[in-house]
């Protein structure tokens, strides 16, 4: 059965968002550690975990994906900001030990005039200081669109992050499709050359989780804006040839597009019968 969830704020818990995953069709979520600006995340509640656990065996839910948050910028030139998402990353992994077998994903960062070949240096450097110190957790390198300057739009980029890390056992990748068309992978026309690219670059082995968004502008834009499904210029039809392709369609796939929960109920209906 595919794996399909949407993106719920964790502000009311875990059970709360396994709740509102049953009631959309979703098996599977995504959601933020804490706010997605940045901030101390709250406490954990043990009572709350041990609820949810019970509750996502009961109703076949997971893997589920923790989203870093969005000002975590392990390349940043800035010594304070790599020291923020070190300590970050570090206190999410911790946390997630409490819910295993499941993913961490985060944006791997921003070089800021450093150059690409820096910022990849910085973000395996602030891997190896975190994954020995915190669990087990898959940590998961989201495929980025190229705006600006940041590192991972393209597969050697991520590549290189990969074999600078000395566990990489524990690095996955999530395919963001938004972020790779703007990137100027042609998901659309050409899905099966892509993911042979990446198989020979990466490994297919390593990807684990699907973000699964159309865009709103063309091939190449390096814009970064998600639209929803069939709304954009990736369009319903390449998206769902993505979601059911047989090397994806075990992944947990998380729509992160512009909707409340019942545009989001819409879309995995959309998607369970494409």
């Amino acid at each position: 059965m595919q794996k399909i969830g949407c993106h719920l704020s964790s502000s009311k818990g875990f059970l709360h968002m396994g709740e509102e995953a049953v009631s959309i069709g979703a098996n599977t979520f995504q959601f933020f550690t804490r706010n997605p600006r940045g901030g101390a995340a709250k406490p954990l509640d043990e009572a709350d975990l041990a609820a949810y656990r019970a509750f996502a065996a009961e109703h076949g839910i997971g893997p589920i994906i923790a989203h870093a948050p969005y000002t975590l910028n392990t390349c940043a030139a800035d010594e304070g900001l790599r020291t923020f998402a070190r300590e970050t990353m570090l206190d999410d992994l911790r946390r997630l030990a409490h819910l295993p077998g499941n993913f961490y994903n985060f944006h791997p960062g921003s070089h800021v005039k450093q150059g690409t070949e820096a910022g990849i240096d910085l973000i395996a450097e602030t891997l190896n200081a975190v994954l020995p110190e915190a669990g087990e957790t898959t940590v998961l390198l989201e495929t980025m669109a190229g705006k600006g300057s940041e590192v991972g739009s393209r597969f050697e980029e991520l590549r290189a992050v990969i074999d600078r890390v000395e566990r990489p056992e524990r690095l996955g990748v999530c395919l963001d499709t938004c972020h790779v068309f703007d990137a100027g992978y042609d998901i659309v026309n050409d899905l099966e050359g892509v993911l042979a690219e990446f198989d020979r670059i990466i490994g297919l082995k390593r990807l684990c989780a699907v973000h699964l968004n159309d865009s709103m502008n063309p091939i190449g834009s390096h814009k970064d804006r998600h639209a929803c499904l069939g709304a954009g210029h990736i369009g319903l039809p390449a998206l769902l040839a993505v979601v059911n392709h047989p090397a994806l369609c075990g992944l947990p796939a998380a729509l992160e597009t512009p909707n409340d929960l019942s545009g989001y109920a819409r879309e995995i209906a959309l998607v369970r019968g494409g």
